[in-house]
């Protein structure tokens, strides 16, 4: 059937509200008998819903069940043997369809129980969509059942290249619950999780918990802060309703649209969404709020502070030298991990936004010149007007750079070191350099294993993996973020430290207490004027706790270590560093 479009003006981009994990009748599990394809789409539009997605288990029964349904009825009509109950039936199709986005998809089940969703453009043919299920490795007999029980398929990383090549959207189904890919509950190593949720074919994860903001919310692990997870993931959130209405009895069993996403598009249309989820503007979605008000992208940045990929500015003059900060933030960012910048607001969440002024436009025009005048090699910076509590602000979203090291004014270098940007040292730009150039650096001898920075790219398949147990204490790894104090040598009087960068392993040699900067010369006075107290620490095991540092929203932790006779000291230990045990002993 052809379906005409309405059409949107594409100057103008618009906010609609997605389901794209929605269960039919297709799926063995579904729940409410009597339940009609018509239903489904009346909920949908009940609940406001323009954009949905049918993926049932390892099947496309569902979407074939109702086209066939449309083409009977239109037979009828070119007949003249259309009843009036028929007839009313295919009108509201076509007003429905011609209103809501109906996307065709699946929920495949990999290797293991992993759950994935693979969402197609509406024109993207049934049989091409049952041939990728065969190639997935479901068994033919198991093609119409909508079971999620279908023996062993193919592993997750496979699933993810080959819905991507088929043109789908790849999103991991409920990934922080149960069979999802983020491996919640499951006592495996990190290595696998890493894979299954940094791979360059997954577009998004979906969760249960994007509107939380709480420092334990999904979203907020796998925003690009955790060294593990340097690539920043999109998070969204789904129904995945087996029924049409929430069920009285168990209010967490969601019907058709109960728990939706809001996405920002210039068209509607399946090509428009796909570019959100393959684009890295994170800011296009956004959880719905039914009652409250829309959710502020921005504020919920500035309830989380700033990190390694997130800072604020409140004043961008060049008088005062803000705008040489702004700078040198980009600078960071494209020679670490990337980031985002916010002008015209202030760090504090509870004090409100300046704005641009009344010409935003201009500033923005300054920033893109400035940035693209002062910052050596060229970098893809996107800089666009964002609106936050009634204010008009600018966005700065930098890439991570592929040519480092990127220079301020053809000479100053400049590091992003957790929530404060500074300027690289020696040994930290032949780091930048040779990691450019594709070389690889073996780590110096170290009293106790050095942190081992997980390779960004896991391996081709899970087998491969093999769900490795987690780490036991007696392996402990160190945190992953903060700094060490590797090495001291005394040179005529002066002490030159090597300092051990706890995020990357990377060693900056001859650092002195006049040079260091603001981490690593807090870890130098500790070290000279407050050693560690064995007798004082909160010792679990072989971990320890000797200091915890509020400052604003972030907390820092002095943590130690016993290895054999000597006694390891990590300074400053964010959040995002500790793992394991060391998060036991913190208590986070």
């Amino acid at each position: 059937m052809t379906r005409r479009r309405h059409k949107k003006n594409p100057a103008i981009a618009q906010w609609y509200q997605m389901d794209l994990h929605l269960h039919t009748p297709a799926s063995a599990d579904f729940q409410q008998e009597g339940v009609t394809y018509l239903d489904l789409l009346r909920e949908a539009e009940r609940k406001g819903v323009s954009i949905i997605a049918f993926t049932d288990h390892n099947t496309v029964n569902g979407h074939k069940t109702m086209a066939e349904e449309i083409d009977d009825l239109e037979l009828l009509e070119r007949l003249g043997r259309l009843a009036p109950e028929e007839e009313q039936r295919l009108q509201e199709y076509r007003r429905l369809l011609d209103k809501i986005l109906v996307l065709r998809g699946f929920e495949f089940t990999a290797t293991f129980g992993f759950h994935i969703l693979g969402i197609f453009s509406p024109k993207t043919n049934l049989r091409d969509l049952e041939f990728l299920l065969l190639q997935l490795g479901l068994p033919p007999d198991k093609l119409d059942c909508g079971a999620t029980d279908v023996g062993a398929t193919t592993d997750v990383l496979t699933a993810y290249q080959l819905i991507n090549e088929a043109g789908g959207i790849v999103i991991g189904a409920h990934a922080n619950s149960n069979h999802g890919v983020a491996l919640q509950g499951i006592r495996f190593g990190g290595q696998t999780r890493i894979a299954f949720t940094q791979d360059e074919h997954l577009h998004a994860l979906e969760v249960t918990d994007l509107d939380r903001q709480t420092k334990n919310a999904t979203a907020r692990f796998f925003d690009g802060s955790k060294p593990e997870y340097p690539r920043r993931m999109r998070c969204i959130q789904g129904s995945d309703s087996h029924r049409l209405t929430r069920d009285p009895h168990n209010p967490k069993n969601l019907g058709v649209g109960d728990r939706v996403t809001e996405v920002l598009l210039p068209e509607f249309s399946f090509e428009a969404l796909a570019a959100v989820f393959n684009g890295d503007d994170f800011a296009c979605t956004r959880p719905y709020r039914a009652e409250a008000r829309p959710f502020d992208y921005i504020q919920a940045a500035r309830e989380e502070g700033p990190n390694i990929v997130q800072d604020f500015h409140q004043q961008y003059s060049k008088r005062g030298g803000f705008l040489d900060a702004i700078v040198a933030d980009v600078c960071a960012f494209a020679n670490t991990n990337g980031g985002v910048l916010y002008i015209g607001v202030p760090e504090d969440p509870r004090k409100p936004p300046t704005g641009l002024g009344n010409a935003p436009t201009r500033v923005i025009n300054m920033l893109r010149t400035e940035i693209e005048t002062r910052i050596t090699p060229a970098l893809a910076v996107t800089v666009d007007l964002q609106d936050t509590l009634g204010v008009k602000v600018a966005r700065i979203t930098v890439p991570r750079g592929n040519d480092a090291p990127y220079t301020v004014d053809d000479s100053k270098i400049y590091l992003r070191s957790e929530a404060e940007t500074t300027l690289a040292v020696r040994d930290e730009i032949v780091a930048m350099v040779k990691r450019s150039l594709g070389l690889t650096e073996q780590p110096p001898a170290a009293p106790a294993p050095a942190p081992v920075a997980p390779a960004p790219r896991p391996p081709e398949t899970a087998e491969l993996l093999q769900l490795q147990p987690a780490e036991t204490p007696e392996l402990l790894s160190p945190p992953r973020t903060g700094v060490e104090i590797a090495d001291v040598e005394v040179r005529q009087g002066t002490r030159y430290y090597t300092m051990r960068d706890l995020r990357n392993g990377n060693l900056v040699k001859n650092v002195t207490l006049r040079s260091a900067r603001h981490l690593w010369r807090y870890a130098i006075q500790e070290a000279e004027n407050n050693p560690v107290n064995p007798a004082q620490v909160r010792w679990l095991g072989d971990v320890g706790m000797w200091k915890r540092r509020a400052h604003g929203n972030l907390t820092r932790f002095d943590l130690v270590q016993r290895v054999g006779d000597t006694l390891r000291i990590y300074y400053g230990v964010t959040e995002e560093g500790l793992h394991g045990l060391w998060s036991t002993l913190v208590g986070e």
